[in-house]
């Protein structure tokens, strides 16, 4: 945990950009994976975290915006937890810890909230993403457990957005320590791209570095052979030469911030011609989107310069041709780049996504995109200083899209198709960063993980 004082100041924060009510912070409890003593690995919510830093299960707390009170929930435990769990801190001792004065058993958050709603008052709360947060919900409130998420407070999640945007001093700390660990994961996975291997023996000692560190993957490992896959979980592919191993992974800290990088890297320590053309097309890609990062430009108009300038380098390579400008603008280049720029990166990998993706990444000024690629760009709004974020250019060759759209004739005047299926095996090309937005500019966070060709060919090939 940070200070107590952060918490205390986090939260005189909220209340001063909220209304009249209640606001509600259900905290996780376990979940069972086949019985109720088998659990998932332990994840606290992130919104209870940023609050009151207490990273403890079946806790949750209330603030009365009226009277200015705050309540923290939760229940010593009994001589049989002491006997299969230790010694345990008291409610007492955690209240302390975030600098709340009342505490609770946990089962008097009925008393509370029942009584907020006879009188009428607003009760204000996040959409919850578990299923048993959900039914806690509905049983305090007696809204339906299908519309709970329809009544969450937008009041709410445009206040918490706002905070949790901007990082301070001490989070950026955090994220820099995630990605120091992610650095000895990539570099890791570099040396293991080697044929023979088997892609399971990479993502084990992948999250054997997490773990060791203190933390834990900050989101399932993506480490695929089939990289045109976005979201390729697979493990089980055995590497041979000449095949691009896509490993896309980051770690969390203890205190559950968390990194978020890409590399790609040659099986057998070299790149083949045509791998290298895309690789250093995506690499020029990413360059320059990190370059045009400060604060008042946008993450949408940036995404676009990435589209352009990976449209321009296809065109070079023959893949594309036509008027750049119009392709990007029609949408053609999401046949190879479907996916957005970038996202908010925190105390979540995607951060505060579970408050709603356009609460996040749009405003009243930047709306979503309806077109094909542009339109899963989680992040359109305006840069300012203390936003990190990923910066994630790819390149891929998707041979159900390709067939899709060549089937249709789609873009014909921009696509190459021709060419294109020379590339059907080729793969997937992702490169990503992390980035802090500062007042005149950005900082690429973090140790440096090798990314130019030089430098990962020379890793791959220890």
């Amino acid at each position: 945990m940070f200070a107590k004082n952060v918490y205390s100041e986090r939260r005189k924060k909220l209340v001063s950009s909220l209304s009249t009510g209640i606001v509600f912070f259900p905290g996780n409890g376990n979940a069972p994976m086949n019985y109720t003593s088998n659990v998932y690995p332990w994840r606290q919510d992130s919104n209870f975290l940023y609050f009151f830093g207490l990273d403890y299960t079946n806790m949750a707390a209330i603030i009365d915006l009226d009277s200015g009170t705050e309540h923290l929930f939760g229940n010593d435990v009994n001589i049989d937890d002491i006997i299969w769990m230790g010694p345990q801190i008291s409610t007492a001792e955690k209240a302390a810890l975030c600098g709340v004065e009342n505490y609770h058993p946990y089962h008097e958050i009925k008393e509370l909230i029942s009584l907020a709603v006879k009188s009428g008052r607003k009760i204000h709360f996040t959409p919850p993403y578990r299923a048993e947060n959900k039914i806690l919900l509905s049983t305090l409130t007696g809204l339906p457990v299908e519309n709970i998420k329809n009544n969450a407070s937008v009041e709410l999640i445009k206040a918490i957005v706002a905070l949790r945007s901007v990082k301070d001093e001490l989070e950026i700390g955090e994220i820099e320590k995630a990605i120091n660990t992610g650095w000895n994961m990539h570099t890791t996975a570099m040396r293991m791209a080697k044929q023979g291997i088997v892609e399971q023996e990479i993502a084990a000692a992948v999250e054997s570095i997490a773990l060791a560190a203190g933390g834990m993957l900050s989101f399932p490992a993506i480490i695929s052979i089939r990289g045109e896959t976005l979201h390729n979980h697979y493990h089980g592919n055995t590497l041979k030469e000449n095949d691009l191993l896509l490993v896309d992974t980051g770690a969390e800290t203890a205190m559950h911030y968390a990194s978020d990088h890409t590399r790609t890297t040659p099986v057998g320590g070299k790149f083949t011609t045509k791998q290298k053309d895309i690789y250093e097309a995506v690499l020029e890609t990413l360059n320059t989107s990190i370059h045009a990062i400060k604060p008042g430009v946008t993450n949408y108009s940036n995404h676009l310069l990435a589209a352009t300038t990976l449209t321009s380098r296809l065109k070079d390579l023959g893949l594309m041709k036509g008027d750049i400008s119009s392709a990007v603008e029609q949408g053609a280049h999401a046949l190879f780049f479907p996916h957005g720029l970038g996202h908010m990166m925190g105390l979540d990998v995607h951060d505060m996504e579970d408050l709603g993706e356009d609460y996040v990444g749009y405003d009243d000024e930047i709306r979503r995109s309806e077109v094909f690629g542009t339109s899963f760009l989680r992040l359109g709004r305006r840069y300012e200083p203390g936003f990190v974020l990923t910066v994630e250019p790819g390149c891929y060759f998707i041979p159900a899209l390709i067939d899709q759209w060549q089937g249709a004739n789609k873009f014909a005047e921009f696509i190459n198709y021709d060419k294109i299926n020379e590339y059907r095996d080729f793969g997937g090309i992702r490169i990503e960063d992390d980035v802090l937005v500062t007042r005149d500019g950005y900082q690429v966070l973090g140790k440096p993980i090798p990314k130019s060709v030089a430098e990962v060919e020379d890793l791959a090939s220890e």
